[in-house]
Order: C-alpha cells, then structure tokens, then sequence
C-alpha cells in the first residue's frame, strides 16, 4: 500500500542500554528507506563520531528549556542528567503525509507519546536482553563508555526493564536476526491497521455501489 493511502505509524523501539535497540534502529531503516529516524535534541556533549543534525541537535540547557515551555516538544526526559527531547512539529507532519517516524528513546519518552494528541498511531515495542550478564557484556563490549558509566547503565538497566508491560510488543533479543525478522513482522502488519488506513470507508463505499448497481441489472 502506498503511503498516501495510510497514516504514519510513531514506532517506539525502548530497552535498557546495550539491549540491542538501536541496532536495530539501524537495520530496519535500511530494510525500509522510506522511514525517518525522529532526531532527538539533547544537552550533552556531543562524542567521537556523532555528528550534529544526524545523531541529535546539541543544544544548550536553556534553548531545551524555552522548547519544553513553547510546547514544542512531543516527549522529553532526563537521563543521565542530560535532557533529551523529540520535537512535535516535523512528527505531526510525518504522519500526516503517511510517512513512519521511528523513535530510539526511553519509558519516559514512550510514555509520553503514548498518552499525546498522536497516541492513535503509537506502535511501541520493547526489547529485553537475554539475561543481565549478556547485557554487561555488550555494553563493555561495544568500547564506546568508561567502567564507571557502564556501571550507571547496569545500575538504571532495572528501572528501565521493570517498565516492560507498557508497551503493545515485547522482544527478547537472544539472536539479533531473529529479532529483526520479527520486528519486520511487526511494522508490517501494524502499517495495515484499520485505524491507519483512512481511505477504507471510501473503498467500501464503493464496492457497496458497484454492489447495488450490479443487483440492479
């Protein structure tokens, strides 16, 4: 179905750090290019290899402050003592022109949208580690934070995973290809749900039509 046929889909990917979320951020992009990635806007420091527009906005504390107070912001979180936000304006268009948004946030966030003027349109899905000690090991793995931040996930990783139930799916991601075929499975056939299809009543409008006229003859 073409996407001037339906509505967008807010797809929400959560999970505690080193689950595998945004991983698969990544490769479902690349299995659909027609999605967009929501870009959050954060007040940290920006790290090797990022890139400002792509990863996220870096803005300042106060600039966060001012969007939060002029209700541009669909969502917005503390973590870590960093604010991260997504904004509500580009969102709405997207899903408005039948585009998928995807979102790579936390609980806080989830449930934030979960409960906007957008909440029709959520489809939001939580990935769960195979176990706690395979979580430690991949964020150790992935070399990308010192011991000391490690032990800040491991510790927030229970807050984070006991938030599990709120979400319409939830995936545990012993084998990562598995969990991308079914995740696949899941946007494809939330894309066909009634409610984001508008045109449906037209299309039974007319086959109740060509029905009538053909009872007719």
């Amino acid at each position: 179905m073409s996407n001037n046929k339906r509505r967008g889909l807010l797809i929400i990917l959560s999970s505690p750090s080193g689950a595998g979320k945004s991983t698969l951020s990544r490769r479902l992009m690349k299995w659909d290019n027609s999605l967009s990635f929501s870009i959050s806007s954060t007040t940290r420091s920006i790290r090797s290899g990022e890139t400002n527009g792509k990863d996220y906005y870096f803005i300042s504390e106060n600039e966060f402050a001012a969007q939060v107070d002029s209700d541009q912001m669909l969502e917005h979180a503390q973590v870590f003592g960093y604010s991260y936000g997504s904004q509500k304006a580009p969102v709405a268009d997207a899903i408005n022109s039948g585009k998928d948004v995807l979102f790579d946030i936390d609980w806080q966030g989830a449930q934030q949208i979960s409960n906007s003027t957008l909440q029709e349109h959520v489809l939001s899905i939580f990935i769960l580690p195979p176990s706690i000690n395979e979580l430690k090991s991949r964020l150790e793995k992935r070399g990308q934070d010192s011991s000391e931040i490690i032990s800040k996930r491991m510790e927030k990783s229970w807050d984070e995973i006991s938030h599990w139930a709120g979400y319409d799916y939830v995936l545990i991601n012993d084998d990562l290809n598995e969990t991308e075929t079914r995740l696949k499975s899941i946007v494809t056939a939330e894309r066909l749900r009634r409610s984001q299809q508008p045109n449906l009543m037209d299309h039974v409008r007319l086959l109740k039509t060509e029905f009538e006229s053909k009872n007719d003859i």
